[in-house]
């Protein structure tokens, strides 16, 4: 364990979203205290352009400890902490805001810093700065799309509560900060005490860094009436076959334009959709009943356990024994199987992952 404090630097803005930066904090502050030694855990400062008050979106004011060319010459940053700031964009939605002052700061600060992690949408501003080309990232999900269109370069995937690329980390929507700040002590600390944290914060400890932000059925509804009636076939039909041709020919459509229309009205392709909404039901099954895996592949749609289990390493970078572990609801249920590798084996890249050896079919 690591006998001196990590300073960790969070950058301050005009409108940033008040619990991206409050509530890392929160998780950082009790690893002194549980570790049981004053000398252990971090140091958190605030920056910003002035030491004047920041007004955060919420309207709360938030006093810097110093500007950001103070925090760039002291040096020493253990760990670069970018939040981010949304506004509307005049159709209902919401748009990312990069300053370009904010994003000049962010990319000299992160020269000067072992680690870089966004909260929610602050992976614009890294992508601003140039720290995420040619990587994986995530964000909030109501912003993935303008950060897929506007940073080509970068691999956006608006599905995972927090995807690690190196020593950058980016985070999902708001209250995902917490399950990163988890992470970044589970991985400088380790896992025991990253637990007692969680404890403390009466919070699940490990939520994969695979999983869903949100469900299928709660994605932004389409404005197109036809998409929204295919849609709801589609959640009606999983366990059916539901192929590109099938799905084209229910829509009165050609097989060209469901894709076209797939693509701008929601973002993905049919197939994609298709899998992500079996997936999310198969979610549900293994979070409230013991059925077996044979059973939730067929009752989804998958056909076979090699196919569910590809379908969650794919989009939730886990697998279908190890979620029901950790997210089963129902009390009293057959235990499932224990995953075959402890959460101290578990690879870095997530301290949520693990187990991945239990879904052999």
């Amino acid at each position: 364990m690591a006998t001196a404090q990590r300073l960790i630097v969070i950058v301050l803005f005009e409108g940033v979203d008040l619990l991206d930066v409050t509530g890392p904090p929160e998780v950082f502050s009790l690893v002194r205290r549980e570790s049981g030694d004053d000398a252990t855990g971090y140091r958190v400062v605030l920056a910003a352009g002035t030491t004047d008050p920041v007004t955060t979106a919420a309207g709360v004011r938030i006093l810097p400890d110093l500007t950001f060319e103070q925090a760039a010459a002291a040096g020493g940053i253990d760990t670069l902490l970018v939040p981010g700031a949304v506004e509307p964009d005049g159709g209902g939605r919401v748009r990312a805001v990069t300053d370009p002052v904010v994003v000049g700061h962010v990319r000299t600060l992160a020269a000067r810093a072992r680690r870089v992690a966004s909260v929610c949408v602050g992976a614009h501003l890294l992508a601003a700065a140039g720290l995420l080309d040619g990587k994986r990232a995530t964000t909030h999900w109501s912003t993935a799309g303008q950060l897929a269109a506007e940073y080509p370069e970068i691999e956006v995937d608006a599905d995972p509560i927090f995807i690690r690329a190196g020593e950058v980390w980016t985070g999902a929507g708001i209250s995902a900060c917490l399950d990163l700040s988890l992470a970044l002590v589970a991985e400088d600390f380790g896992e025991e005490l990253a637990l007692r944290v969680a404890r403390q914060l009466v919070m699940y400890l490990k939520r994969p860094s695979g999983q869903s932000q949100f469900s299928v059925p709660l994605e932004p509804v389409s404005t197109t009436r036809r998409i929204e009636e295919l849609r709801h076939h589609i959640l009606r039909n999983l366990s059916g076959r539901l192929t590109v041709p099938e799905l084209a020919a229910h829509a009165h459509v050609s097989e060209r334009q469901l894709v076209r229309i797939f693509k701008t009205e929601l973002g993905t392709t049919p197939s994609a959709y298709v899998e992500s909404a079996r997936v999310e039901l198969a979610r549900h099954r293994l979070e409230s009943g013991d059925d077996t895996l044979e059973r939730i592949a067929a009752a989804c749609g998958f056909g076979t356990t090699d196919t569910l289990v590809r379908a969650f390493r794919r989009r939730l970078d886990t697998t279908p024994t190890d979620y029901r572990q950790r997210f089963r609801t129902v009390t009293g249920a057959r235990p499932a199987a224990a995953p075959t590798q402890s959460p101290a084996q578990a690879p870095t890249q997530s301290p949520a992952r693990g187990g991945a050896a239990a879904d052999a079919p």
